[in-house]
């Protein structure tokens, strides 16, 4: 099974590059799967009920978010209506929403875990390394083989200890949060793949897809100012990953940035 991961999405410029290029994605590099991270998808802060169904009408099985998943306040009604849109596991039990989500597949059940890191990262929640391990327990107990987690996460170390710890106990595991894609993607001993993040789909001429003059300003002066959304070209970034369903190993993970250079150009690998 081929997934696609894809970081972050900052914006209306970068979800509208994922709503338009999703399908075509699809079939350029034969994906059995598609999983979005879309916590920062609505002005670069939440996500909305009307961005959350564009994004699966245009191919996303599952959209992850992280610590910016309460912003918009109407998607605290929606998570009860549609599973396919996870909250990090380690919230409280009360929370809305689910943390995993399992999906049939033509070739067979997969199933998506998001949780959120506890370095430098708030709300603090529940330890993501119980909360996670357990539940890729509970999943293999009941025959799914096939288990991806997004960990949305401010340190590499507090990532790459996860990825250590479920090595063999899940099929991949790719971070978020930071906005900038790391190049130390590896399948570890036990069959887990790795990627510290996966980086953001956003416009590329940005800080963190934010626009350049304003957040400079703010390091200049300190004073608090606006971020808004930067324009510009957009870059998908993520991870393409293949599992073998019958153990559940990742048998390949391979970091996928593209850069968009408009809508009616081609794109161009980068």
């Amino acid at each position: 099974m081929r997934i696609l991961f894809l970081g972050d999405i900052v914006g209306e410029p970068g979800r509208k590059a994922v709503i338009e290029h999703l399908p075509g994605l699809r079939k350029e590099l034969a994906l059995d799967f598609i999983i979005v991270n879309g916590e920062n998808a609505a002005g670069g802060r939440g996500i909305t009920p009307r961005i959350a169904i564009d994004l699966l009408r245009a191919g996303a099985a599952v959209i992850t978010t992280g610590d910016h998943v309460w912003d918009q306040q109407e998607i605290v009604d929606y998570f009860p209506t549609e599973p396919r849109l996870l909250r990090p596991i380690n919230y409280p039990p009360e929370t809305p929403g689910q943390g995993s989500v399992v999906l049939e597949t033509p070739k067979g059940r997969v199933a998506v875990i998001q949780a959120q890191g506890r370095s430098f990262m708030q709300p603090p929640l529940e330890n993501p390394f119980l909360m996670v391990e357990a539940e890729a327990e509970r999943l293999r107990a009941d025959g799914v083989q096939a288990i991806f987690v997004d960990f949305h996460a401010e340190t590499t170390s507090e990532k790459i200890a996860l990825g250590w710890a479920l090595d063999g106990k899940v099929s991949a595991i790719v971070g978020t949060h930071t906005h900038v894609q790391t190049a130390d993607e590896r399948v570890l001993p036990g069959g887990t793949g790795c990627l510290t993040d996966a980086g953001m789909c956003g416009p590329d001429d940005s800080v963190l897809g934010r626009s350049p003059e304003s957040v400079v300003w703010r390091f200049r002066t300190g004073m608090p100012t606006r971020f808004p959304i930067a324009t510009g070209p957009v870059r998908l970034c993520g991870a393409v990953v293949e599992i073998d369903l019958a153990t559940g190993r990742c048998v390949s993970i391979e970091r996928f940035n593209r850069l968009i250079v408009a809508e009616s150009a081609a794109e161009t690998p980068a």
